[in-house]
């Protein structure tokens, strides 16, 4: 598979758009509780991974979701990559009610395809 190929790259949109599904699919019309944090996150993740794969696209995923309760304390993130930019990317979602954030990041790291090779 080339990677000039559109089928073979990353799209931040369709992530996106998976994304977005997976968190609304999980946490519309809900109040946080602190006891369903766990399970909520598990299925988000869950959902993300089930439809990544669905796209059958030469990536490793990563998938990270954060849910926090809104009660005015800050929350920071940061990551770094080390990859190559021209065939990895990621895709960050953050979401949020009244009661409740949640950041959900999806890194695709490519599968190393550059150097296959027939067996003779």
């Amino acid at each position: 598979m080339d990677f000039a190929d559109d089928a073979a790259k990353y799209s931040v949109e369709d992530v996106d758009t998976i994304v977005k599904n997976a968190i609304a699919g999980c946490l519309t019309d809900v109040t946080y509780n602190a006891k369903k944090v766990t399970d909520w996150t598990n299925h988000i993740v869950d959902n993300c991974l089930r439809e990544l794969q669905s796209l059958n696209k030469p990536f490793k995923y990563i998938i990270t979701c954060i849910i926090m309760q809104k009660n005015g304390a800050g929350l920071n993130t940061s990551a770094t990559m080390f990859w190559d930019p021209e065939k990895d990317n990621y895709c960050q979602v953050p979401w949020e009610n009244q009661n409740m954030h949640c950041i959900v990041t999806v890194y695709g790291c490519a599968v190393n395809i550059d150097n296959t090779h027939e067996l003779d």
